[in-house]
């Protein structure tokens, strides 16, 4: 009998030492979900200002003159039009969640508590995150080097066209070279992600038949 209580206070004493375990991964995992959510935001930002400011410096500085020999296409015009302003939409855009969600979350890493993550709004609003992380990281830089073929054209339209044709042969490659490492960055993070996600979902059902068969041992006796 003595045998017997002494088994299932073990039993009890290992459970909750498990279940414990457990709450601390969750809110371990959690509090990185918020320093990355964080991270992402701050990079967006940064990146917004400048990419957005340079764009609006690049459309006022320029120079048209409606009285060149050669001058512009309209078209042309058009679409950089199109493209600056594109641009500095989605620049902004990123800039706006960033300044709406960031200091939210700078007030709870602050916060010397380890439940105080429950306060974030990071997992609520996980899908405006990475939106600003796509619209700055990934639209706003592909924006940003159509800009400057763009720009190219126009400056140099009326003075050499090779320089503008020499100017978009480089960016083109570095577009694509972009294009790439974002599609290999992105898939090997999936895999990162799904590989933690298989270990955790094992780990997880060890621990059930762990458990399971502490039960059935104090049954038997």
């Amino acid at each position: 009998m003595q045998n017997r209580a002494e088994s299932y206070q073990e039993w009890l004493l290992k459970s909750y030492i498990n279940q414990m375990s457990q709450t601390h991964s969750n809110t371990a995992l959690s509090w990185r979900r918020l320093y990355l959510s964080r991270a992402k935001l701050k990079a967006s930002s940064r990146t917004s200002a400048l990419l957005s400011g340079f764009a609006m410096v690049a459309m006022v500085e320029i120079t048209i003159s409606a009285e060149e020999k050669n001058p512009i296409p309209d078209a042309l015009l058009i679409v950089f039009g199109i493209c600056t302003t594109l641009l500095v939409v989605v620049h902004l855009m990123a800039l706006m969640i960033s300044t709406c969600i960031l200091p939210n979350i700078e007030a709870v890493s602050n916060v010397h508590s380890v439940q105080a993550v429950n306060e974030s709004p990071h997992d609520e609003m996980r899908v405006c995150v990475e939106m600003a992380w796509v619209c700055s990281t990934g639209l706003g830089i592909l924006l940003f080097l159509l800009e400057i073929a763009l720009l190219c054209w126009v400056k140099f339209f009326t003075i050499s066209q090779n320089t503008a044709i020499a100017s978009t042969v480089i960016v083109i490659p570095a577009g694509i070279l972009f294009i790439a490492f974002s599609l290999m960055f992105y898939k090997r993070l999936m895999a990162h992600k799904y590989q933690r996600h298989t270990e955790g979902l094992r780990e997880l059902d060890e621990m059930a038949r762990e458990l399971d068969n502490r039960g059935d041992g104090v049954n038997i006796i």
